[in-house]
């Protein structure tokens, strides 16, 4: 659903390399380029779009310009320690939880609300109308094209 001339999303990641580097699905997107890795909090960009779990707050249309003009972070952290971590660890920007997903991937497939960060950026990406943007972000997996057929009914229903 993106227009001729629009720019893209910036995608960024908080890369706190606690999972299987082979099976990260961060470390592919920083290896195909899709977005950029970060390691340290104190160099996230300010004002952009925080996925957590935690927020009170769901990410919709309404979000799409903020998205727009700064970016889109994503934390990938181990899912037990993503309470401790959003507890603990101030980031500023608008901080949104995705509505209720399931997983694609092969280790929580079909799992509510336990996305890899590729699902949870793609998810972002489709609820704000950047669906190709999407679709090629997830591409580079095997499951990926699952991953929107799981969860067509909820990501349709934004649009």
């Amino acid at each position: 659903m993106m227009h001729a001339g629009q720019s893209e999303i910036k995608l960024y990641v908080y890369m706190a390399e606690e999972c299987d580097p082979k099976k990260c699905t961060a470390n592919k997107l920083v290896r195909f380029g899709l977005v950029k890795p970060i390691y340290k909090i104190r160099d996230l960009p300010r004002n952009c779009i925080i996925l957590n779990p935690l927020a009170e707050e769901e990410l919709t249309l309404r979000d799409r310009e903020i998205a727009l003009r700064h970016g889109i972070i994503a934390i990938d952290c181990s899912w037990k320690n993503a309470q401790a971590f959003f507890s603990k660890v101030r980031i500023r920007g608008f901080h949104r939880r995705l509505p209720r997903l399931l997983a694609a991937n092969p280790i929580n497939f079909g799992v509510p609300h336990i996305l890899s960060t590729a699902e949870a950026l793609a998810a972002s990406l489709y609820i704000l109308g950047f669906i190709d943007q999407a679709k090629r972000l997830l591409s580079i997996f095997k499951w990926g094209s699952h991953f929107f057929e799981l969860n067509k009914e909820v990501l349709s229903s934004f649009h």
